[in-house]
């Protein structure tokens, strides 16, 4: 454009038309009188109101997780036996279709890619096999029905999954890490203790109890040093001892001494303890110092 602003009388010359025309038709709806109900254009109608239920669903799940912390479990443990690994609740279904025989072990394949295939290809196909301008579930029986056996298996493998969960903590006698920081919070608040934050008491300092006493040196003595540390706050492979009175007594720790931990973590120590010239009562004394570490 070429324009000379102390010439007003100037002709102006428009290099391309950039103007935007005039619509002089109105713009028509389209039509969806053969189409039953309430019915509306996808572009811009229906994702408009998709996407501000959207909005409000995405602040609601916010203002959650702003309102609660995020639950912090105890620090990892790969020498605890005890721990049943489990996935979280929208999972359970698929942790318990992966224990049975026809998707597991030399059907690993078949349960873990096949299926889940199967599930993503009748999503993409249905509104190819579904083409039916009926909307009321009961005139799509077809769709209705499978809609209906895959909610009602995913609840029953849900059930089934957290039943044997159960099943498996009384059998076991385990106590889950989120009813035993209950325990822990009921116990500091009751001793007039400020709560712990993250873990629980896993947090909380704990100092040798009776560092001056023999059962210190023949701690030192013992191979228990090379695994568990000279400050019994353990090793990488090896559970600290801080705090192991709280859990076992004396004849507890005899015990292992002599048969080792149930789940076969700790072999038996009592042959390596004799081998390093520890009598029995040198082994007794041992044990009843273990027994005095106590966290509080």
């Amino acid at each position: 454009m070429a324009h000379d602003r102390q010439d007003r009388e100037e002709k102006i010359v428009y290099v391309g038309d950039s103007r935007v025309r005039k619509r002089t038709k109105p713009i028509a709806p389209k039509d969806f009188s053969a189409y039953p109900g309430k019915s509306e254009v996808f572009v811009p109608n229906f994702l408009l109101k998709e996407w501000m239920v959207g909005v409000v669903v995405l602040v609601g799940f916010l203002l959650l997780v702003l309102q609660e912390k995020a639950p912090l479990g105890y620090p990892a443990d790969p020498l605890k036996a005890d721990f049943i690994p489990m996935p979280d609740w929208y999972f359970l279904f698929l942790y318990q279709l992966l224990k049975y025989p026809y998707t597991s072990q030399d059907w690993v394949v078949f349960g873990t890619f096949v299926l889940p295939a199967l599930g993503f290809l009748a999503l993409l196909l249905a509104p190819f096999l579904d083409r039916g301008p009926e909307r009321r579930f009961y005139r799509r029986p077809i769709a209705s029905s499978v809609m209906l056996l895959s909610l009602l298996a995913m609840i029953h493998l849900t059930v089934v999954a957290w039943d044997h969960y159960k099943h498996e903590l009384a059998t076991k006698g385990i106590t889950p890490e989120h009813i035993q920081r209950e325990q822990e919070l009921k116990e500091q608040k009751q001793s007039g203790q400020p709560p712990q934050a993250g873990g629980g008491g896993g947090t909380r300092p704990v100092a040798i109890v009776g560092k001056d006493e023999p059962g210190y040196s023949i701690y030192q003595k013992a191979t228990c040093v090379m695994c568990h540390g000279a400050d019994l706050a353990g090793k990488p492979g090896a559970p600290k001892l801080l705090g192991i009175g709280d859990k076992y007594d004396k004849q507890g720790i005899l015990d292992i001494i002599h048969k080792g931990t149930p789940s076969g973590v700790m072999p038996a120590q009592y042959d390596a303890l004799k081998s390093k010239g520890l009598s029995d009562a040198d082994i007794e004394q041992l044990a009843e110092w273990l027994a005095k570490q106590k966290s509080s």
